[in-house]
């Protein structure tokens, strides 16, 4: 693709440098914790309001309202890449479910849900996986049976991220126990405060509840809430889990997390000399700076079949693999060069960067599990991309 920008883009990427450059002073930092912290949700107005966030989102709904355009989109990536600033809220709800609404939502749900969730005033969690049922989602087993106008819902979820910071949760249910597997699903939109709901927190390798286990036992939800037509919701949560894997594959946050690590190596030191300097840790560096090429160089690939309306196809296939893995490369980089200062945890006075290198190392484990393993990306990768035979499934003999 030729990317040299027009005119046009050209002044637009002007106008959104010029504008981060001049809230620099209101952007939120690592101390500003909490999903509905104030000056994070006033980040993400202030985002909005100048077409940065939720560019394309229609303004009825909450967002900034201009046309899709996808090189808008990159302009936009990048300059948070390059400035370092605090990119704009990207969760299960903004990231995830909002898209999936503005495709297949009635016109009420997306009225009543997209401009609170936009604006992170409305935190969701996405009810996926069960104690069965994870790589095998079809096979999931919470039910719901009719009741008058209402479904009324028995079963668990498991690892259910910020359960318990959610107002609401995008749930998948079986709503007809004697269709076939991939059918009898629906997809449900409900309260976290309804009653009958149990939450309990997992505690994961970075010593914090991020997982949850979800139980529900006789809750209702009224019929009206769900998205898409009653045990069709397979179709819709596969619509969820391709805006699932562009979230956790974004290569603008990768490079972003990348040049965080240039800088760290910049300023520690060590003997008097920066840790960029230390050969062995520098070949590292330029390793893993050679494989965030790539992954943006694989971001062209996918925008220049957008732009030609064509399928992403193999492109998009390896974006969630690659992401994460290489995410998790280079935080671990950072923690080998921290030395015994990335063992550290909780409040010592000689942590780094509020102690977010170690967060990331440890939580990015569990993302190369989450949305879809490793192993299981590489099937489908393996399987969708390069037409290649279907793993051999076990004899159920």
């Amino acid at each position: 693709m030729d990317l040299r920008l027009s005119a046009r883009h050209a002044a637009f990427r002007d106008h959104v440098l010029a504008v981060l450059d001049s809230n620099r002073d209101k952007a939120p930092t690592s101390e500003h914790r909490g999903l509905k912290h104030p000056r994070r949700l006033a980040w993400q107005r202030l985002l909005i309001e100048n077409g940065i966030a939720a560019r394309t989102v229609p303004e009825a709904y909450g967002g900034f309202g201009a046309p899709p355009d996808i090189l808008e989109a990159r302009i936009i990536a990048e300059a948070f890449a390059s400035t370092g600033l605090p990119r704009p809220l990207a969760n299960q709800g903004i990231s995830m479910l909002v898209p999936t609404l503005l495709e297949l939502g009635t016109e009420e749900q997306k009225q009543t849900l997209v401009r609170p969730t936009l604006h992170g005033e409305m935190v969701w969690c996405q009810g996926y996986s069960e104690p069965g049922s994870g790589s095998d989602l079809a096979s999931l087993a919470t039910r719901a049976h009719i009741d008058g106008d209402d479904y009324v819902i028995n079963g668990q979820k498991i690892w259910t991220s910020t359960a318990r910071e959610a107002d609401m949760i995008f749930c998948l249910v079986r709503t007809e126990a004697d269709a076939p597997k991939h059918k009898g699903i629906s997809y449900l939109l409900f309260s976290m405060a309804t009653p009958g709901i149990e939450i309990r927190p997992l505690v994961d390798m970075t010593g914090a509840a991020n997982f949850n286990e979800v139980f529900f036992t006789d809750v209702r939800v009224p019929r009206r809430q769900i998205m898409g037509a009653p045990g069709e919701g397979w179709a819709v949560a596969n619509a969820t889990l391709k805006h699932e894997r562009g979230m956790l594959g974004d290569p603008s946050a990768t490079k972003a997390r990348f040049m965080r690590l240039v800088a760290l190596m910049r300023r520690e030191t060590v003997d008097g000399m920066a840790l960029m300097h230390n050969p062995l840790l520098r070949d590292r560096l330029l390793a893993l700076q050679a494989r965030v090429f790539a992954m943006q160089a694989n971001g062209l690939r996918v925008t220049t079949r957008q732009l030609r309306n064509e399928p992403a196809g193999m492109p998009e296939l390896v974006v969630k693999l690659q992401g994460c893995e290489l995410n998790h490369e280079i935080a671990r980089l950072a923690i080998d060069a921290l030395g015994e200062l990335g063992l550290l945890y909780g409040d010592h006075p000689q942590l780094r960067d509020a102690g977010e290198w170690q967060q990331m190392y440890m939580y990015d484990l569990g993302l190369i599990i989450g949305g879809g393993t490793a192993q299981i990306q590489k099937n489908i990768i393996s399987e969708r991309g390069l037409g290649l035979p279907r793993e051999p499934r076990a004899s159920g003999g």
